[in-house]
């Protein structure tokens, strides 16, 4: 079910800024924590949100906004660009993920598995699809069906995020896309991405 968009607010930004950043450090912050680094009062806190669940779900709301915001900016491909669909759906998708996998996270006792599946439900199809013609052209193995390797490829990106948030790594969202095309068979596009364009062949 899509949540109605409330209006812009800079203080309820603001807070909602705040808690992404609190809760990626440490999914325990209280709301007083949150109040702090917002530069607000908790009673600021609880006018715009009735407590952590509200705080949480505004965050989901954002996350919501912004995946389905990164998708439309996916130029549609040509039937024989599978492997560069792959690459820019990785690079979109990038800093949405960076921003929001916190909820990840906090889903078991703040948002439910459900609500997390509705969240990402619109790339999870995207991906499915892309895969699904990937591997009709041969350009993809077919050894894994779609659904499970869209999601093996989503752990895979998440996995990914971690090292470049806890410093492990560095990483704008285009080595990812390599390994995206890797770990789906395409070795040979991996190989071939540049800054600009993956070829479509594998």
């Amino acid at each position: 079910m899509t949540r109605p968009r409330r209006p812009a607010h800079p203080t309820r930004a603001r807070i909602l800024e705040a808690a992404g950043r609190e809760l990626g450090r440490d999914p325990d912050s209280s709301l007083t924590n949150i109040a702090e680094a917002a530069g607000v009062v908790r009673r600021t806190v609880y006018a715009h949100f009735a407590g952590r669940s509200a705080l949480v779900e505004g965050l989901a709301t954002e996350a919501a906004d912004a995946l389905r915001h990164a998708l439309a900016t996916v130029a549609a491909p040509g039937p024989d660009d599978a492997a560069t669909a792959l690459r820019r759906f990785v690079l979109a998708l990038w800093p949405v993920g960076d921003r929001y996998r916190i909820l990840l996270r906090l889903a078991p006792q703040d948002l439910g598995a459900a609500q997390v599946d509705e969240i990402l439900a619109p790339a999870r199809d995207m991906a499915t699809a892309i895969i699904e013609r990937g591997q009709r052209q041969g350009v993809f193995h077919t050894r894994i069906p779609p659904v499970p390797l869209g999601r093996a490829l989503e752990k895979l990106l998440l996995a990914l995020l971690d090292c470049v948030n806890a410093g492990t790594w560095s990483d704008d969202g285009t080595q990812s896309a390599r390994a995206a095309l890797i770990a789906v068979g395409a070795e040979g596009s991996a190989k071939r991405v540049t800054a600009g364009t993956a070829s479509p062949s594998a």
